[in-house]
Formats: structure tokens, C-alpha cells, sequence
């Protein structure tokens, strides 16, 4: 049997989207990294839909463009380099439907560039106010290495701030699996 999604914290956060995300949604790509992303939203919004994407990293933008515009997908995303910190100025409280994060570093980039803690909570506190009534967030946790934990623990400790009353946050561990594993995060906003 054949999975259509891997069975790693990426795989996961994409399954999440597929489930909650419909044609003509507006998605925000906090953490745009190698486009990856950028283009599967693009493909869950579809013709009618609109994708924000953000990264601080000018190769970050450039990796992206160029994968929107190889799939077909350009007209459908903004691209733009800016931090994620900085998602409040190009969307409206209660107006996105999906918003996925990566936090750490960029995939075959430099390691020692990775998000940081203060910007990524700053991130994070602003999607949640742009989040609609049954919206979703993912994060995926990227640690270790040059970019220690730092991140992890503060995301992790924000985590357990997030108003009970109006958004569910679901965490997921790999049990069973050894070294720094991938977190995966996924929040729905319901009220």
C-alpha cells in the first residue's frame, strides 16, 4: 500500500492541511525555505486561492520563485523576504485559512542561519490572530545542531499559553525514534 504522505513530521503537517485546507483559501508559508511548501499550498488552494510566503533569507526567495514558477504556480503566491515576525503586515486578523511553519534552518543552506526564538514567538502570536474560526496552523521543530534548543523549548513552552478556549494544540512525538527528531505541532483555531 502506498502512503500519499510520508510518515515524518512534514509528512504529517501536509497531511493536516490536506484534510482542513479547501480550493480558494488564503495560506501563509511563514517560513518559505526551498518552496516546498510554498507549492504544495499553491496546489491545495488551487485557481482561486492565494499563498503568502515569507523568508528572511534572499536564496530562501529566489529557491522558491523558481519552484513556483517551474510548477506552473507562480500566479498564485506572494513571495516575500521578510521575517515571519512580520506575517501581521501582509494579512488581516481572521482572514487565512492555513499557515505552516519550519522552524531552524534552511535545507542545504548555511546551518548557522536559523530562525531564533524572540522572532519565531513574535510569529507565532501574531498567526493565531490571523487565523479565521477553523483555521489551522502546523509547525514543524527543526533542532540541534548549530541551532541548539533554544528554539525548541521556547516554542515548546509558548505552546502551553495558547488560550484553551479558542484554539486546540495538538504536539506529536516519535517515540521511538532517537536523535533530534522533528517536532510536529498542529493548532486549530475554533472560536
Amino acid at each position: 500500500m502506498s502512503r500519499p504522505f510520508p510518515l515524518n513530521s512534514l509528512g504529517l503537517t501536509h497531511q493536516f492541511m490536506a484534510a482542513h485546507v479547501e480550493e480558494g483559501a488564503f495560506c501563509i508559508d511563514a517560513t518559505a525555505g526551498r518552496g516546498r511548501d510554498t507549492a504544495f499550498l499553491c496546489r491545495l488552494v488551487g485557481e482561486r486561492g492565494r499563498v503568502l510566503a515569507l523568508d528572511i533569507q534572499p536564496e530562501a526567495v529566489a529557491s522558491t520563485d523558481a519552484l513556483l514558477q517551474q510548477e506552473g504556480l507562480r500566479d498564485r503566491a506572494e513571495v516575500v523576504l521578510a521575517c515571519h515576525s512580520r506575517l501581521g503586515e501582509y494579512a488581516a486578523p481572521a482572514t487565512v485559512d492555513g499557515i505552516m511553519f519550519n522552524f531552524g534552518w534552511l535545507p542545504g543552506g548555511d546551518h548557522t542561519a536559523f530562525s531564533q526564538p524572540e522572532t519565531s514567538i513574535a510569529a507565532l502570536d501574531c498567526a493565531l490572530t490571523r487565523l479565521r474560526v477553523g483555521g489551522v496552523m502546523t509547525l514543524c521543530i527543526y533542532y540541534g545542531r548549530d541551532n541548539g534548543t533554544a528554539e525548541r523549548d521556547a516554542i515548546l513552552a509558548w505552546l502551553s499559553t495558547v488560550d484553551n478556549r479558542r484554539y486546540t494544540v495538538i504536539r506529536a512525538d516519535f517515540t521511538n525514534r532517537t536523535g533530534d527528531v522533528p517536532i510536529p505541532v498542529f493548532i486549530i483555531r475554533e472560536q
